[in-house]
């Protein structure tokens, strides 16, 4: 909703508001679902700034079909009141319809400004995934849902400065993509409509043309997303919205807001050398038909076009990066709206594509807001650069357009993200933060505080003498003599000062800017120097009490050409046998930095070092096995878990058709992993280590793999926990797994002396335990967590503070967007909108999995407190309740 409660932005065939209600909606809402009254309040304001006449009018069909729903809904014991974090314009990313919203539900106002952006897949992402994917029999591919109604709007935006609509969207009407905020290209051979140019797939009719060739594949996607204070970056890439026969490579647009006035758009077209195109135009709308745009002409140098609403100027102006700033052409156009006509005016600026890539800059800013330069600083492979001056200081945007490529980014931008901003004061990472440059004080500052306390003492002194002077006759003190000591004085404190100066400064005249002198940027030198140490790009290492729930994780980094998520141990990517056997549950052994630097478990060291450093190569290695073929042991050794090992080796014949399917699975894991190293060379690496032993190695860990280490320790209730071990299943994962056993084999006299240098004593009342033969599980795990848990926050905090990070399961999973952002900043690198869709989708739909635990909810995660025995919570809070309440768990109220 736009700022003024009278306007929403319009997604695919909509309204200038709402087609029904929503009053009705809201009351319900509030009635059943949020129960805090700011349905209620939202729908007092909507009520209250209603446009009673106009195009944003409701007709009385509208207006009055909903209000019994309205009536029997409401509930007046719900006093109206706004949210919690009302009047602070914040981003929401819709990340199903690949919608991005800026300043959404303020009060009109200056500065409360609107940004949106749309690039998705056709239908929205579920059911694009459903029609392409084809999990059920039943879904008759597009037959089954109807987009006719979607639009040719893939990387379209508007923009509405201090809520006055600046660029607006299309609503409904025929399906043109000119109609639209989008680039259309010219001359393309499968032009339907506008010939020779062509817009988006399934464009020229009243409805989409979602029956022909291609257009059920069209899509767009953003990128990335991200808001700090008054600012804010998205981005978009719609290359899969165009005809392939035009041979476009890329159809890159971002949006930078600079600040509540001023917005900074950027298309990069990339194109293959056999591509017929030669012209890009784009459009920008305006549906209000009391403010017109008329050219305009930015500073005699760049064109661009001008609204002028009250005596305030809306405006905007484009330019490339070759400096070319074509006219534009303003033109009206009247189309049939749901039930009437509707007038649209729109700018449309044409751009000559010379080469394979092209660049072009949009800058539009309110009246609040001087622009008085911009230009294109720098072209290169992996991005641009451009300079604004906005209110008398310079902006340098730089943004990265090879978006896919991790390692190019770094290099262009100094860190894994995608856009920053700096100035003189500070640098905005979007992603991670706004960072202060602290402020130097140079030598011209020294000076000038010298030489202005030198003059000072001189004026005190002449003022001092010049006063005994007009009371001499009082104290009868010489005039000659006094005057004397006076100039004296004076004389000697500007000979040190001079001496001084002269001494500090190599200038002829020092501090004095001679015109033309330091013509460089005016973000200067300091701003470099600062930029020198790169954030470096993470190694991922996932650790976890087996049973916790870490596989949740996957969903932030699977499928993401940032990175490579690679599970240990599997099938095939196996830990290497050394002296030290690693349990599949926890071991209490601890690994130190100096074991690694003095050489020891030198197996494991190389085997890490291939994972992380040579990760192309160490999956090429893998000698693949499928189901129906024997696994060939890769060396021979000794080892205390040779049984488990040797079942993998057994003859094909012999193999249970699950393991045969688990086999299958894991080598196309592994097929699937080198295809994504090969398309993304530079994406990070990811272990999500499934053993709980690697915890207590993680010192280790760090030395092997260097300072790019970022740990994510993963805990869990210890309720929810020892409930899954013990309640969930039948037989018990206890049984099960044989816990006992595991346990049992920590305190072997050979499994403390191979391998295991240090011995954590968190574990020691474990060992008590299993010697005097205790048998109740509840006890035992509820020691196992405390001991495992309390040993990894010991062993953490001898680890540099911005490499491990502790993140709760019950926070994935009640708070996914909050904790994907906190786990991507702690990384440098910024999370997904697809990402994020998918955990968002993972944890709130009950159609993931968890092995042995079944689907994940924020309330089948807390099925213990239904189904657990109270004696048993009481026991492991009893047992668990310190660590615990370090952990923010707090005890249960019955």
């Amino acid at each position: 909703m736009l700022p003024g409660f009278q306007r929403t932005v319009g997604i695919a065939d909509s309204n200038y508001n709402w087609f029904y209600g929503p009053e009705s909606q809201l009351v319900f809402l509030d009635t059943f679902v949020m129960r805090n009254g700011t349905g209620n309040w939202l729908a007092q304001q909507i009520r209250k700034h209603r446009p009673k006449d106009g195009p944003m009018g409701q007709s009385s069909a509208q207006r009055w079909a909903t209000l019994h729903t309205e009536y029997i809904w409401y509930n007046n014991h719900l006093t109206p009141q706004p949210p919690h974090d009302f009047g602070k314009a914040r981003m929401h990313i819709f990340s199903n319809w690949g919608v991005v919203t800026y300043g959404a539900g303020l009060p009109n106002g200056q500065g409360n400004t609107f940004v949106s952006f749309k690039s998705g897949k056709l239908g929205g992402r579920a059911v694009y995934d459903i029609v392409h994917d084809k999990p059920y029999s039943w879904v008759e591919g597009w037959n089954s849902f109807n987009p006719g109604h979607e639009h040719p709007d893939q990387n379209s935006f508007t923009f509405a400065p201090n809520g006055q609509v600046f660029v607006s969207e299309a609503l409904y009407g025929p399906k043109y993509s000119y109609l639209n905020n989008v680039l259309v290209f010219s001359p393309s051979p499968t032009s339907q409509c506008n010939s020779p140019w062509e817009g988006q797939l399934g464009e020229c009719a009243k409805w989409l043309r979602w029956t022909d060739e291609g257009v059920g594949d069209a899509r767009g996607e953003v990128i990335v997303a991200s808001s700090h204070r008054d600012t804010m970056f998205v981005s978009g890439e719609a290359v899969s919205a165009y005809s392939p026969a035009m041979k476009l490579k890329s159809v890159f647009r971002a949006l930078v807001l600079l600040n509540s006035q001023t917005l900074l758009v950027l298309d990069h077209v990339e194109k293959w050398a056999d591509s017929p195109v030669k012209s890009l135009s784009a459009f920008f709308h305006n549906l209000d038909i009391d403010f017109k745009y008329v050219p305009f002409r930015f500073m005699d140098k760049y064109n661009g076009a001008m609204m002028d609403v009250w005596d305030a100027h809306y405006k905007m102006f484009w330019f490339d990066s070759q400096g070319h700033s074509p006219d534009t052409r303003i033109q009206e156009a009247e189309q049939a709206a749901e039930f009437k006509k509707r007038w649209t005016q729109y700018v449309n600026v044409t751009f000559p594509m010379t080469g394979t890539v092209s660049r072009v800059a949009y800058v539009l800013h309110g009246p609040y807001v001087k622009v008085s330069n911009c230009k294109f600083i720098d072209n290169s492979k992996n991005g641009v650069r451009l300079s604004l001056i906005i209110n008398n200081t310079e902006k340098i945007v730089s943004i990265a357009t090879n978006y896919k490529d991790i390692g190019a980014r770094l290099t262009y931008l100094g860190f894994g993200g995608h856009c920053k901003v700096e100035d003189r004061y500070q640098i905005t990472r979007y992603g991670l933060g706004t960072q202060l440059i602290p402020k130097q004080i140079s030598s011209d500052n020294q000076l000038f505080d010298f030489g202005f306390t030198v003059n000072v003492i001189a004026g005190v002194v002449l003022c001092v003498a010049i006063g005994f002077l007009t009371m001499q006759r009082k104290f009868y003190v010489c005039f000659s003599r006094l005057m004397r000591y006076a100039l004296l004085s004076v004389l000697i404190l500007w000979i040190a000062e001079l001496l001084f100066v002269s001494n500090s400064c190599d200038q002829l005249l020092c501090g004095v800017k001679w015109k033309g002198a330091g013509a460089k940027s005016e973000v200067n030198k300091q701003i470099r120097l600062y930029e020198q140490h790169r954030l470096p790009l993470p190694t991922v290492v996932i650790t976890t009490l087996p049973g916790s729930g870490s596989e949740i994780l996957k969903h932030l980094f699977y499928n993401n050409s940032d990175f490579v998520y690679i599970r240990v141990p599997t099938e095939h990517v196996d830990i290497p046998e050394t002296e030290f056997e690693f349990d599949s549950l926890v071991d209490a052994c601890e690994w130190s930095r100096s074991d690694a630097m003095h050489g020891r478990f030198k197996i494991i060291q190389g085997w890490l070092h291939s994972l992380v450093h040579n990760t192309k190569l160490h999956l090429q290695n893998i000698q693949l096995v499928e189901g129906s073929r024997v696994k060939q042991p890769q060396r021979a050794g000794p080892s205390r878990d040779r049984k488990k090992r040797s079942r993998r080796r057994e003859p094909a014949s012999e193999l249970k058709g699950k393991l045969r399917a688990s086999l299958d699975r894991d080598a196309e894991y592994v097929r699937e992993m080198r295809r994504h190293v090969a398309e993304y060379p530079n994406a990070r690496v990811v272990l999500n280590m499934r053993s709980g032993s690697w915890a207590l190695k993680l010192p280790f860990i760090q030395e092997v793999v260097g300072h790019s280490l970022r740990t994510l320790y993963l805990v869990r209730d210890p309720r929810a926990w020892i409930y899954l071990m013990v309640y969930n299943s039948k037989p018990s994962l206890y049984s099960l797994k044989n816990i006992p056993q595991h346990l049992s084999l920590i305190f072997k006299e050979d499994a403390v002396t191979d391998g295991c240098p240090t011995v954590a004593p968190e574990f020691k009342i474990i060992q008590r335990l299993l010697s005097r033969s205790e048998t109740n599980p509840i006890l035992i795990l509820a020691h196992l967590w405390l001991a495992h848990t309390a040993a990894v926050l010991r062993v953490s905090e001898g680890l540099p503070e911005d490499s491990y990070l502790q993140v709760r399961f019950e926070d994935v999973v009640n708070f996914p967007q909050e904790t994907a952002e906190s786990i991507h900043t702690f990384l440098g690198v910024p999370v997904s909108p697809s990402a994020l869709n998918q955990l968002i989708f993972t944890t709130s739909t009950n159609l993931y999995n968890l092995m042995y635990e079944g689907d994940i909810s924020p309330a089948n995660i807390n099925m213990w407190r239904q189904n657990m025995p109270r004696k048993d919570i009481r026991l492991i809070e009893d047992v668990c309740g310190s660590v615990m309440k370090r952990l923010g768990y707090t005890r249960f109220a019955s």
